[in-house]
């Protein structure tokens, strides 16, 4: 079966999860919009659609929409274990701990071995507390904590309890570092390559960041959000003539 034929077929308003690879530099909310305008143009004008977890701007991946009734399934796909694959950059931080602001302090790191990193990585392994970064969406007193940093407060954040059930040294070309990383719900893979850094004795930040799969769902099987559309037009193209 084609993939507009297997689209064609689908009744969104009893509920479909799109497992869309969210491209670079765009938002989960982004893609939502994208995917909601083009349900539009094939009748389903006051459909609901929503996301189950975040993907940062500057992430790709795995992000699962979730469309008509589907949407009432998004606490539960939220809740479920999450796989990445990260880059690291040691011996310099950032103020959101990846690239969207630049390099705020540098630090030694030619001590650093691959042993002390692998060392490192079984140190921050298993349930704990992680402090989410400044600039997220997590809410202070109904604010977004990024409006609050963007606005030069002092955020604190609160604590979170997080389970990494496996994180493995994937390459190690110092001091640059691939790690990938099995976890809960919640966890920050930001604020981890922070915490590697510190665990290290030097600094660490983000510099790419793909989710490769969320509960059951791979990347393998995701739909590009290009031909998503591409495929949705056409079957509304073809409606309309």
């Amino acid at each position: 079966m084609s993939a507009e034929r297997e689209l064609r077929d689908i009744d969104f308003e009893q509920g479909y999860v799109a497992v869309v690879d969210k491209p670079l530099e765009w938002t989960s909310a982004d893609v939502v919009r994208k995917i909601k305008f083009a349900l539009r143009r094939l009748g389903h004008r006051r459909i609901k659609v929503g996301h189950a977890g975040t993907l940062d701007p500057l992430a790709t991946g795995v992000l699962l929409v979730c469309i008509g009734r589907a949407t009432k399934r998004v606490d539960a796909l939220q809740a479920e274990e999450k796989e990445y694959v990260a880059d690291v950059m040691l011996g310099a931080t950032t103020p959101s701990y990846d690239l969207e602001h630049p390099i705020d302090r540098t630090y030694p790191w030619e001590h650093i071995t691959r042993e002390a990193v692998e060392e490192a990585l079984r140190s921050l392994t298993g349930e704990r507390l992680q402090e989410p970064p400044r600039y997220s969406a997590k809410k202070i007193e109904g604010t977004r904590a990024y409006e609050l940093a963007r606005a030069g407060e002092e955020v604190a954040m609160r604590m979170a309890a997080i389970h990494i059930y496996e994180m493995e040294l994937a390459e190690c070309e110092l001091p640059r570092i691939r790690i990938r990383v099995r976890c809960s719900k919640g966890t920050y893979i930001r604020s981890l390559a922070r915490e590697i850094g510190e665990a290290l004795g030097s600094g660490g930040h983000l510099t790419s960041l793909r989710r490769t799969r969320s509960g059951g769902f791979r990347a393998e099987e995701a739909w590009r959000l290009d031909e998503l559309l591409e495929k949705m037009q056409k079957i509304a193209e073809g409606e309309t003539k």
